[in-house]
This record gives C-alpha cells, sequence and structure tokens, in this order.
C-alpha cells in the first residue's frame, strides 16, 4: 500500500480526515475533507467531488490503521490514494497545526 510521511506532504495537498466526528471536532488539520470512516462507502460521492481530478489523496486518521483501509479501497476504485503514515500522532508531532472546528489549537485524541 502506497504511503506518504508527514514531512514530505505541502501545504495545499488534498488530505482526507477519516475519523469519528469527535476526534475532529478536538482537532485536525485546517483545510482537510473529513468524512469519517464508519459513513464513508455512503458518502463516497463527497470525497469525488471534492478531490483533485489529477491529483492525490493523501488519507489519514489517528495513527494510521483505519487510513490503511480507507486507502486501500480508494485504490480499488482507480483513485490516486496513500496513507499518510503515523497519521495525526505523526502530523501534531512533526509541528503540523491543529486546529478545532473554531480555527483554535485543537488536540489528537
Amino acid at each position: 500500500m502506497p504511503t506518504v510521511q508527514v514531512t514530505d506532504l505541502k501545504d495545499g495537498d488534498f488530505l482526507l480526515d477519516v475519523r469519528e466526528d469527535d476526534e475532529w471536532r478536538a482537532g485536525h488539520a485546517a483545510g482537510a475533507l473529513h468524512i469519517p470512516m464508519s459513513g464513508f462507502v455512503a458518502r463516497y460521492g463527497e470525497l469525488t467531488e471534492a478531490a483533485p481530478q489529477d491529483g492525490r489523496v493523501n488519507v489519514i486518521c489517528r495513527s494510521g490503521a483505519r487510513s490503511a483501509q480507507v486507502t486501500v479501497y480508494l485504490a480499488q476504485q482507480g483513485i490516486d490514494a496513500v496513507n499518510v503514515e503515523g497519521g495525526m500522532g505523526a502530523w501534531a508531532a512533526a509541528g503540523r497545526p491543529v486546529v478545532d472546528d473554531e480555527g483554535k489549537p485543537g488536540q489528537v485524541v
């Protein structure tokens, strides 16, 4: 399965967060698209509408396990998707900003 390191992501890269609502509310990457894994198949159209047509979808969760499953699913659908290794834990550890729903500093739970 293709993976990418947090440190290899650039500002503006498309990021899909598949964590659950409570995790998202506590803190997420600004600009990420949020579609929880638990409802992903039903909301798949939201991704296809928002994702760049010829770009890569970087999939993230808390640690990398759920995002790995979604990455495999997306690849099976013909989408260029990669798993963000280490998830939001690695994101925060790398010093990337984590914000809550109001844009204030958030936390990874």
